[in-house]
């Protein structure tokens, strides 16, 4: 066997592990439902495994929604940097009308990236969102700290979720954040 012949099959041979273990697990489930209009306001940022575009932040990463006249909601994303604030506004929409905890966002046209609602607690206290390729993964408060109780329900939500909770960073909450 020729040298690159033997390094492809090594190559495939390492990679067919991950290309199975990929393919076993199920496909990400969204909640069934979400009422928008209770959606929104302002939401703290617990813990993430965060998107690219979060490398600058620091701590008091907050997201706040708003129901637009055209159905849409406005998303404005903020997060504290070592030489003060970022902020992010863009748009969100349902991906489709039967399907309110699914979500596409975007920031800057003509990308969107999708923002899906699989954890929510009854009462709106706290969410979990994440997307179907089981990058990123968000578990957002009404309030800047989540009591250990709560915090446990949305972690299940995400393990039942099969997410990579090893990559699962908190995120710092301060009483300055505004």
């Amino acid at each position: 066997m020729s040298r690159p012949h033997f390094f492809a099959l090594l190559l495939c041979l390492a990679l067919l592990p991950t290309r199975f273990s990929q393919a076993e697990l199920p496909p990400v489930r969204s909640v069934e439902q979400v009422d928008l209009q209770r959606y929104t306001g302002k939401w703290y940022e617990i813990a993430a495994i965060p998107m690219y575009f979060q490398r600058q932040c620091i701590g008091d990463t907050t997201a706040e929604y708003a129901l637009l006249p055209d159905g849409e909601i406005e998303v404005t994303n903020r997060c504290r940097t070592e030489n003060g604030f970022d902020q992010a506004t863009g748009r969100a929409w349902p991906a489709a009308k039967e399907q309110s905890a699914r979500l596409k966002v975007s920031f800057f046209w003509p990308f969107r990236s999708d923002y899906w609602i699989i954890g929510l607690d009854a009462d709106y206290r706290w969410a979990v969102v994440g997307n179907p390729n089981r990058k990123f993964l968000w578990i957002l408060s009404r309030t800047p700290q989540l009591p250990p109780m709560e915090f446990e329900r949305a972690l299940k939500a995400a393990t039942e979720q099969h997410f990579p909770l090893d990559q699962l960073k908190p995120t710092r909450q301060t009483e300055t954040a505004p």
